[in-house]
C-alpha cells in the first residue's frame, strides 16, 4: 500500500513544463495549508519546506549541531514541454522545448495545452524540428483541435504544454502509467514526508527542509538559483543534501524492485561517508528491496548541490519511458523512441517515502561511518601479525 495515493494522482495529474509550475505549487501547497506545514517561496520561486520565512530558514541553518546534520531534500517540480511562440492561424501554434523529448513518430501525436490555472485545450503536432544533435525537439507547430484561444491570449508565451496520453494517470496493477512521473514523484515524495512530519500538532525529531525546485529539466536552474543564494553556505551546522529522482531504469535498477540508493549520476559520484550511513540505513529499513548503483542514465540535482561543496545523497525510483521516449513500449506507445507515458511501480514509490522517513532518524553515526569497518580491519591486521614475520 502507498501512503496518500490520491495525493500522488493529483499531482501527476497536474500539467507542468520547466518554469511553469504554478499547478504542482497550488496543488501541493493546498495540503500544506490544510495540514500546516511550514512553507515559502524563495527568491527563485521555489518552494521551501519545514519553516515559513527566509528569517526562519537562516534560524535553523545558525543552530549549531556538530552530530546531527540538516537534511535538505531535494525534487523538481517540471518534466519536459512546450512554450508558446507565436501563432501562425487561428488554431496553429508555433512552440519551443524545453527539455528532452521523443525524436520519432511525431506528427499528429497528441499533445495538450494549459496555463497557470489548469488545462485549456487539446491539440496534435503537424510537425517538428529537432536540435541540431537530434536528440530532441527544438520546435514544432501545434494544431488546436478547438480554436479560440488566440482571442484570449494574443501573447500566447504563457501557455504550455506536452504530450497527452489517454489520462493524465492511470493504473495497470501496480502501474502507474503518466504523462509525466519526472520528477513529480519526487515532489510528491517530499510533500508526503512533510505532512507525515507535521500530523497532529507534531514537529519532526530531526532537522528537515524539502526544496521543491522549478526548471531542473533545463539544467538544475531552480536548485542553482537557491545555492546561489548563498544561504545554506552560512550554516553553522551540518547539511546533507538528499536528491529524489524518477530515473531511467537500467541494469540493477530495475522497476518494481525497489528504490536505488543513488550512488552517483553521470556527471559524479556522491559523498562516500554519508553513502556509508545511508546504505546501512537501508539495509534496517528495506531489507532485501532495495537497490544500489550509479544512476548514470543522467545527470540530478545532487550534482548541482555537491558542485556547491555539499555532502550529498540520492534515491532514485526506476522509470519506465524516460522523458516519454519509448523506451520500454507499452500502453499508449507510438513506436520506438516515439511517444509514450512514463511509468513506476508502486511499491517503488512507497520504498522511496520510507527511506526518506529513515534518514531522518536521529543519531545516526555521520561523523563515524567508517568505525566498525575500521575495527574489523585492525582486527584482520592484528592475525595477520605472524605470517607478516614469518616472511616475504
Amino acid at each position: 500500500m502507498l501512503k496518500r495515493e490520491p495525493l500522488l494522482r493529483s499531482i501527476l495529474s497536474q500539467p507542468t513544463a520547466p518554469f511553469r509550475e504554478r499547478n504542482v505549487i497550488r496543488t501541493i501547497t493546498a495540503e500544506f495549508d490544510k495540514a500546516g506545514v511550514p512553507y515559502f517561496a524563495d527568491p527563485i520561486g521555489n518552494i521551501v519546506v519545514g519553516v515559513d520565512s527566509q528569517k526562519s530558514y537562516k534560524k535553523l541553518l545558525a543552530t549549531r549541531s556538530p552530530s546531527e546534520p540538516l537534511r535538505v531534500f531535494i525534487a523538481h517540480m517540471d518534466h519536459p514541454g512546450f512554450h508558446g511562440l507565436e501563432w501562425k492561424s487561428e488554431s496553429d501554434l508555433l512552440v519551443k522545448w524545453h527539455g528532452g523529448s521523443p525524436v520519432h513518430s511525431l506528427e499528429n501525436a497528441d499533445v495538450f495545452v494549459a496555463d497557470s490555472t489548469g488545462y485549456l485545450a487539446e491539440g496534435r503536432i503537424v510537425s517538428a524540428e529537432l536540435r541540431p544533435n537530434g536528440l530532441a525537439i527544438d520546435r514544432a507547430l501545434i494544431r488546436l483541435e478547438a480554436p479560440g484561444l488566440r482571442s484570449k491570449y494574443p501573447v500566447p508565451e504563457m501557455l504550455f504544454g506536452a504530450f497527452q496520453f489517454r489520462e493524465p494517470i492511470w493504473t495497470e496493477g501496480d502501474i502507474y502509467y503518466t504523462k509525466a512521473a519526472d520528477d513529480l514523484v519526487g515532489s510528491f515524495a517530499i510533500a508526503s514526508l512533510a505532512l507525515d512530519l507535521w500530523s497532529r500538532g507534531r514537529r519532526p525529531k530531526a532537522p528537515f527542509l524539502g526544496l521543491l525546485t522549478r526548471a531542473e529539466e533545463v539544467g538544475f536552474i531552480g536548485a542553482i538559483g537557491h545555492l546561489e543564494l548563498g544561504w545554506m553556505q552560512k550554516a553553522k551546522r551540518p547539511v546533507l543534501c538528499v536528491s529524489l529522482e524518477t530515473s531511467r531504469t537500467l541494469p540493477d535498477a530495475e522497476i518494481g524492485k525497489g528504490p536505488v540508493v543513488r550512488l552517483g549520476d553521470r556527471f559524479t559520484v556522491f559523498d562516500a561517508k554519508s553513502l556509508r550511513v545511508f546504505l546501512d540505513v537501508a539495509e534496517k529499513a528495506l531489507p532485501g528491496r532495495f537497490q544500489r548503483r550509479v544512476m548514470d542514465g543522467g545527470t540530478c540535482e545532487g550534482s548541482a548541490a555537491t558542485v556547491y561543496g555539499f555532502p550529498t545523497v540520492a534515491i532514485s525510483i526506476p522509470l519506465g519511458n524516460y522523458h516519454n521516449q519509448s523506451f520500454e513500449g507499452g500502453p499508449d506507445s507510438l513506436g520506438p523512441l516515439g511517444p509514450a507515458p512514463e511509468f513506476v511501480h508502486r511499491a517503488d514509490v512507497a520504498g522511496m517515502t520510507e527511506l526518506c522517513h529513515a534518514l531522518l532518524k536521529p543519531k545516526l553515526p555521520w561523523n563515524s561511518p567508517w568505525e566498525k569497518k575500521r575495527g574489523d580491519f585492525k582486527k584482520l591486521f592484528r592475525g595477520s601479525r605472524k605470517l607478516l614475520k614469518s616472511g616475504p
